[in-house]
């Protein structure tokens, strides 16, 4: 049965490599999630399957109850809500690793790890890893999805010795780590737990909302890694291979996005540490300076006479679920001979892949999205800029104003096409907090309105 198992969880692990190589792209990303579905119907059959498990009863109830709560929760959630998603279900990982490990260890004999007060070292520091990071991200994914929920305020929380303090905590968890690992004492492992929680709350208050996107990809990371220590603790190898995959791989995506936004990864796994004492979000929307305004007429009447659309899509659009509006808008302006493109800045959205997920949804042709390193240079030979909601991504600020808590996050140079039609709501910052300097652009001309409308608006204009 062993060896069964074992050939099981060797497919199951095959399947989810698979998966993550088919999510690499929104083409194959179907195909990917297929492979993870499969993958995990192998490793959960096959676990059920052991010998060892005998309360048949109660997997079977919570298999059933988590997966009726997770159906109606797929069914009801809107695709602005992912990321809070997201972050919620990290936590839930962190907690489940957090219990494993308690029940792991106050009955260590069924898990073949020993008897209380007889549990050997490497069980015990598997056991205090997989609990500590669990922990840190129970609580740092619940003020994520607090702060993406807007429950909490977005801008980040500083205070004075923040970082001596994290310092100061880091040593302490290590040092009841230590004293856990030599005495097994019951209050040992609960201090872990406790002082555990208390970072993950430190680590990402500090954080402003423009890097949220890179906070969530760096609490996956460390969801997976929580799985992987648990996955020792019981001897899973399906746990150990699925953790250290989701670990191992949010981690490099955390690397690629802090890239993509000239942050420090450092700074985002350290809390922030770093930061320029955490600089004040501009307050936003009681700017006075002049705009120019225009009417979705005048818009539909310009770039159906130009040669070249980009086509800019942020989170307005999610909100308003404008993509199948926007793309019947490009698909009219194809035929009438306009070359149209869309650019997808890294971190559009909040999360990696919103947007890629939203413009297929709407049937957008995979060749014409382009990430930003491809598109970037074409501004300048572009006529027009056409930005359904995208704010931060956007903001020459990034480049110009050392104050701001967006300085050194490339973007999408699109102040630098012929004409820019911005839809927006309003004149309200985005949600690093900091105004717009494209609005007042000379070549910036404001649609203000829900972006669906307005790109409808456009659409009947150009019949």
């Amino acid at each position: 049965m062993a060896n069964l198992a074992g050939y099981a969880y060797l497919v199951a692990a095959i399947c989810f490599i698979m998966a993550l190589r088919g999510l690499s792209s929104p083409e194959t990303a179907r195909k990917g999630n297929l492979y993870g579905i499969i993958g995990m119907l192998i490793a959960v059959i096959t676990t059920i399957a052991m010998p060892s498990v005998l309360s048949y009863g109660l997997i079977i109830s919570g298999i059933l109850i988590g997966g009726a709560i997770g159906t109606v929760i797929a069914l009801k959630i809107q695709m602005t809500a992912l990321p809070q998603l997201v972050a919620a279900f990290h936590s839930l990982v962190g907690l489940a690793a957090v219990f494993v490990a308690a029940a792991a260890y106050y009955t260590p004999e069924a898990y073949g790890i020993g008897s209380p007060g007889k549990i050997g070292v490497g069980s015990l520091i598997e056991m205090s890893l997989g609990t500590a990071i669990g922990a840190v991200t129970f609580t740092g994914s619940l003020i994520a999805f607090g702060k993406l929920q807007a429950i909490f305020r977005s801008a980040p929380v500083m205070f004075k010795g923040q970082h001596a303090l994290n310092a100061l905590l880091g040593l302490l968890l290590i040092a009841f780590v230590v004293w856990f690992c030599t005495t097994q004492e019951p209050v040992a492992f609960w201090a872990i737990v406790v002082l555990s929680l208390v970072i993950g709350v430190l680590l990402i208050i500090p954080i402003g909302g423009a890097d949220m996107p890179v906070v969530v990809s760096m609490l996956n990371s460390y969801s997976g890694w929580a799985a992987c220590g648990i996955g020792f603790t019981l001897a899973n190898t399906a746990l150990i291979v699925t953790g250290a995959l989701v670990g191992s791989s949010g981690a490099i995506l955390s690397y690629i996005m802090c890239k993509g936004m000239n942050r420090s990864i450092i700074n985002v796994i350290l809390g922030g540490f770093g930061a320029e004492g955490g600089a004040a979000a501009a307050a936003g929307g009681d700017d006075d300076r002049p705009v120019t305004s225009g009417s979705p007429e005048d818009a539909a009447y310009f770039m159906k006479n130009a040669e070249s659309v980009i086509i800019v899509p942020g989170y307005g659009m999610a909100v308003a679920q404008a993509q199948h509006a926007l793309r019947e808008m490009a698909d009219q302006l194809k035929e009438a001979g306009v070359t149209v493109r869309y650019a997808i800045h890294p971190v559009a959205g909040r999360m990696p892949g919103h947007m890629n997920v939203l413009l297929a949804e709407a049937n957008v042709p995979y060749d014409d999205v382009m990430e930003l390193e491809e598109i970037n240079r074409d501004f300048s030979s572009t006529d027009v800029a056409f930005v359904i909601g995208a704010n931060d991504i956007t903001n020459p600020a990034a480049k110009t104003d050392e104050t701001s808590p967006i300085y050194g996050m490339p973007i999408l140079d699109v102040e630098e096409a012929g004409t820019v039609y911005f839809i927006k709501r309003s004149m309200a910052t985005g949600y690093a907090g900091v105004q717009n300097e494209l609005f007042f652009k000379d070549n910036t001309v404001m649609l203000f309105g829900d972006a669906k409308d307005v790109c409808e608006k456009i659409v009947g204009a150009m019949d």
